[in-house]
């Protein structure tokens, strides 16, 4: 199969990759779309996992705590998320107070414990990059979040930016320069019809792709150097779902273009 996975979700839950598609390990990626008053129940089984709210009101309960009237967002674009973390071997409902779309991040896990609202005043907000490399990050569940495997976010990419740059990867476990792990990235784009460039490459080109990103698409990124671009005129917003033994944000750059963060600080001092 290939990297870009195309998924046009439908009413319920919308599985788009697993462990053992595309060179995943560990991640498990799907959207669930409701209408007002529908519900939906799961179990977590043997899997942690970071339910997000991309736009829509639910109410979520997990065994006995009650998330209620968490969302609001008319979508990822206008305000950060609301999202539920759900330990394993917990059972969960979710009721949909408005249409909801939520997106369903799962790994392996075998930490048991309390189900964890994160609320949007503890999503972590981040500036990266310069000109026309800048763009916004938003961590979700973050380095510092106790889960076992998995790290969450969005990125927004304005009109004409890229993102993931300089190109760099997570492919092998060389701690302190670089840490093992997969990600699968999901895209929105404002305004519809709009879209963005992928492109997901290794040092010696044995992984040399290039794609292009509409509405929906979902990308896995087993390995490799992994930019993102939007069209002109187009903002992009990707949500990022990584997962490792290590559970450390410490990617590589490509050698070939790691000057664009040297002269980020010479940018800041001239005012750009």
């Amino acid at each position: 199969m290939g990297l870009r996975v195309r998924v046009r979700p439908k009413k319920g839950y919308n599985r788009v990759i697993g462990p053992g598609e595309g060179g995943l390990k560990l991640v498990e990626f799907g959207i669930l779309n409701l209408s007002e008053g529908d519900s939906f129940n799961q179990n977590a089984d043997e899997k942690e996992t970071g339910l997000v709210v991309l736009s829509g009101k639910c109410t979520v309960r997990v065994d006995g705590a009650i998330f209620e009237a968490i969302g609001g967002r008319q979508d990822v674009f206008s305000g950060l998320a609301h999202a539920v973390y759900i330990p394993c071997k917990k059972s969960y409902e979710v009721e949909a107070l408005s249409d909801v779309e939520i997106a369903l991040c799962k790994a392996p896990s075998d930490l048991e414990g309390d189900a964890r609202l994160i609320t949007p005043d503890q999503v972590n907000i981040r500036s990266a990059g310069k000109l026309n490399w800048r763009r916004d990050i938003r961590d979700i569940i973050g380095p510092d979040f106790p889960a076992r495997h998995l790290l969450v976010g969005e990125t927004l990419n304005p009109p004409g930016n890229w993102s993931s740059v300089p190109p760099h990867r997570h492919d092998f476990n060389n701690p302190p320069e670089e840490v093992d792990m997969e990600e699968v990235y999901f895209f929105k784009i404002k305004p519809k019809g709009g879209f963005g460039v992928q492109r997901i490459y290794t040092d010696d080109r044995s992984v040399d792709e290039i794609y292009t990103i509409e509405e929906n698409d979902t990308v896995i990124i087993p390995e490799g150097y992994h930019p993102v671009t939007a069209a002109p005129g187009y903002s992009i917003c990707y949500l990022w779902v990584l997962a490792g033994e290590e559970r450390v944000m410490r990617p590589r750059s490509d050698p070939q273009h790691a000057w664009l963060s040297d002269i980020e600080p010479i940018l800041d001092e001239i005012g750009l």
